[in-house]
């Protein structure tokens, strides 16, 4: 049997074993923790383990997305850093100005607070 095949066999049913291990044990932490804290705050209903589940993937989908670990968001702030230092200074306060007055994150660097 070639090396390499040999170690496919081997990660194989460990990664099964991982992800099983996984879901099992952040299950039963969204279990406990929901059943601790949410009746006695707010009156909700205890849960069981197959609905901490079904919590705990319906986070990992709104929260944590479906592609991995945060790789678009990342790739987006680097391409946007690579376009900033490729504009010459003027266009990249016009740029800092539009997003200022789009967004809202207060006066450009032209006005007065106090007007």
């Amino acid at each position: 049997m070639r090396p390499r095949l040999r170690r496919v066999i081997w990660i194989a049913p460990l990664a099964i074993l991982g992800i099983l291990l996984f879901v099992f044990i952040g299950g039963e932490i969204v279990m406990h923790l929901w059943n601790w804290l949410l009746p006695a705050l707010f009156g909700w209903r205890q849960i069981t383990f197959w609905q901490a589940v079904g919590l705990l993937a319906l986070c990992r989908i709104l929260f944590g997305g479906l592609a991995g670990r945060g790789f678009h968001r990342s790739n987006f702030r680097r391409r946007m850093a690579e376009r900033c230092a490729n504009m010459p200074p003027e266009e990249r306060e016009q740029f800092r100005e539009r997003m200022r007055a789009r967004w809202g994150f207060g006066p450009p660097t032209g006005e007065s607070k106090e007007q």
